[in-house]
């Protein structure tokens, strides 16, 4: 099912879904990769036992009806935060900006980090909310690229919806590696209340089975930039193996999932253990080595090149940059067996999806990053509204 392009801006009021989530972990099954080139593959059943998930799987989803332009005019635009009291941020990779996106459609600046040195693949990139907690005040993250290094800084969180402010960035984390390329950069809060980063190998596939180096990894810490208690090896280091993740986003059962792009033949979803090592740059898509942990889909990286993720209901929804397309892929709690994809060439390249505050599903187009031909509006945040597959 595809979903129309629509070009109104809607006037709506801006308010941010938050999803409780519950603990737990599922197990990926195992497959053997076709040829490449013939377009997405999900993990073939096996004998290998599946863990039976916690709470009753909600309905997978699928687009329907027109999109509505929320904001336009943004600028190489990579993270989309909404915040759970209400209001949006939005961050401008080049400009090193976050901006506020308001009810009208508008866009109000809200930060510039001047530390941020933008070129290639980097600069501003991903962001991510914390709570207050007694007497430390709700904090945005973000993780940016300075001429020596991808770094994540934290800053108080003030203001009200139409004013929100940020205080001072103050580093958390710094010495990820940079490169002009495969920087990672996606942030999130997850289920366990830590902070979650991905992180590129920076150009040097070495580094994504250095078990010592900070990238090509998943990392888990606290908000003070400290491994997270139960880290698999005592380090920051929460799964290694991956070349360029940019997607995170955890299922009804606690399960976590990461989009990663492929070198020149597969793209992938993968469902994120601790302690596992996903392959790069030693195989690329699903290999069947024991060692690695394969993928639960594989694309062609001509139709894919992920970027964010999003899980609503129990549908996976994968914003692809060159493939230019929302792909679905369901059911979330064991392993994704159908995949669909949506909007295909109709929105330009896709940046980030998270889901909206109504069941519907909020997108970053990404037409203006020196590889997108910009469309007028663009960049864009959409709203897509969705109904249930079934």
């Amino acid at each position: 099912m595809r979903g129309r392009t629509g070009r109104t801006r809607a006037r709506v009021a801006l308010l941010a879904a938050t999803t409780t989530m519950l603990a737990g972990s599922g197990a990926l099954l195992a497959g053997c990769a076709p040829d490449a080139g013939s377009g997405p593959v999900v993990n073939a059943p096996t004998d290998a036992p599946t863990t039976t998930p916690s709470v009753s799987a909600p309905p997978a989803v699928r687009p329907v009806g027109d999109v509505e332009t929320l904001a336009s005019g943004l600028e190489a635009p990579w993270s989309i935060l909404p915040l759970p009291d209400g209001g949006v941020l939005v961050s401008e990779r080049d400009r090193g900006r976050i901006v506020e996106v308001l009810a009208d459609g508008g866009l109000r600046e809200v930060a510039v980090l001047t530390d941020v040195v933008a070129g290639g693949e980097g600069g501003l990139l991903g962001l991510a909310f914390l709570p207050g907690d007694g007497d430390d005040r709700a904090s945005v993250f973000a993780y940016f690229s300075t001429d020596s290094d991808n770094r994540i800084v934290r800053m108080p969180h003030t203001g009200e919806p139409g004013d929100l402010g940020l205080g001072e960035p103050e580093v958390v984390l710094d010495g990820i590696p940079r490169g002009g390329r495969h920087n990672g950069g996606r942030l999130a809060v997850g289920p366990d209340g830590f902070l979650y980063a991905t992180t590129g190998d920076a150009g040097d596939g070495d580094l994504s089975q250095d078990p010592d180096s900070l990238g090509g990894k998943i990392l888990r810490m606290t908000a003070d930039g400290e491994p997270a208690p139960g880290n698999p090896s005592g380090t920051l280091v929460w799964s290694l193996g991956h070349r360029n993740p940019q997607g995170l986003a955890w299922d009804a059962a606690g399960g976590m999932w990461a989009a990663e792009f492929g070198q020149n033949t597969w793209d992938e979803l993968n469902r994120i253990e601790p302690g596992g090592n996903y392959g790069w740059p030693i195989v690329e898509g699903r290999a069947g080595d024991a060692r690695f942990r394969d993928p639960a889909v594989q694309w062609p990286t001509s139709e894919a090149s992920p970027s964010g993720i999003a899980i609503v209901g129990d549908t996976v929804v994968l914003a692809a940059l060159r493939g230019e397309r929302l792909w679905f892929a369901s059911p979330a709690l064991t392993s994704p067996t159908e995949v669909d994809a949506a909007f295909d060439g109709e929105l330009g390249r896709m940046r980030d999806v998270v889901p909206g505050p109504d069941g519907e599903l909020w997108a970053l187009t990404n037409n203006t990053d020196g590889r997108g031909s910009p469309r007028e509006g663009d960049d864009r945040l959409v709203r897509i509204p969705l109904v249930d597959a079934d």
